[in-house]
């Protein structure tokens, strides 16, 4: 069947994808949805960590996108990845707070992003949270049962253009599940989630991974976002963090600069944040170097 989510079937082609979208929060109306639906980008970030749980505006955000659809690649919508308010810091946090992962989700989004992910336990209760109970890849090898209830699937199938029942069988993390439309991603942005990254990259369930450089520029005493070239122990963890991600297989992601964009791909970088003033064009340097095809 034809992918939901656009960038799960670019990265399933060896083609890396960009994404637009404030981390400190977004104006979600309607009329935003609408003008974002021709958005360049692949995905749409929404930063809800710093910006508020507005669930009544993400609604409104995604149907207009729907209704102002679909994009020049023929999907429904650009894919959408919401930055949950949330911190990886413990499984007890995420058990306590996984109703905030089954709202987002309710909405028809297509993926969820953790922040401080800092210990495996926390991320497997991430991945847990966003799953039936009767899928079953991946537990008993690293994950215990899915713990998402029925009802979500109502408002989030029509969103998707797919029947309630096909969303059920979709609507989990891919490439753990090679037909699911979910990507689940971690931001490794802190000294405590630094000494686990070979752990937590390693949880069934997990696409892709960053090393958030503002926080982690704070973990490490700095006030503000350090800029590369990087402080040595700035660098080494952010070489930490990708060699995790290579060892487990899973996608890293950075900035797209157009300057050094095609030098990140051919390091094997594949998730590009392209929402500054110059995201667009690194983009475009981005797309030609790898010949892509799929229009945006």
């Amino acid at each position: 069947m034809p992918r939901v989510n656009r960038a799960i079937e670019l990265l399933e082609q060896g083609q890396p994808v960009y994404y637009v979208g404030s981390h400190t929060g977004a104006s979600l109306t309607y009329e935003a949805g609408r003008d974002m639906a021709g958005t360049f980008a692949d995905y749409i970030n929404i930063g809800m960590e710093h910006g508020s749980f507005d669930m009544v505006g993400l609604d409104q955000f995604m149907h207009g996108l729907l209704d102002a659809g679909p994009t020049r690649s023929g999907h429904r919508t650009p894919a959408v990845i919401v930055e949950v308010p949330v911190n990886g810091t413990s499984e007890e946090v995420i058990r306590a707070n996984a109703w905030q992962f089954r709202q987002i989700l309710a909405k028809g989004v297509h993926g969820i992003l953790l922040c401080h992910a800092e210990t495996p336990e926390a991320v497997r209760a991430f991945v847990e949270s966003c799953r039936y109970p009767f899928q079953k890849l991946g537990v008993g090898q690293g994950l215990g049962e899915g713990t998402r209830g029925s009802a979500g699937q109502i408002s989030a199938a029509p969103v998707w253009g797919i029947s309630e029942d096909e969303y059920l069988d979709r609507a989990d993390p891919w490439p753990l599940n090679p037909v699911g439309e979910l990507l689940l991603g971690l931001k490794i942005e802190n000294r405590r989630a630094l000494a686990n990254a070979e752990l937590t990259t390693r949880v069934p369930g997990i696409a892709f991974a960053e090393w958030g450089p503002g926080d982690m520029s704070m973990s490490f005493g700095y006030k503000k976002l350090m800029r590369d070239p990087y402080p040595a122990e700035l660098q080494e963890a952010r070489d930490r963090v990708f060699a995790a991600c290579k060892s487990a297989c899973l996608f890293f992601l950075e900035g797209a600069w157009p300057e050094s964009v095609a030098d990140k791909i051919d390091e094997g970088v594949m998730i590009f944040g392209a929402g500054h003033a110059r995201g667009r064009e690194g983009a475009e340097v981005g797309r030609k170097h790898t010949k892509r095809t799929m229009p945006w």
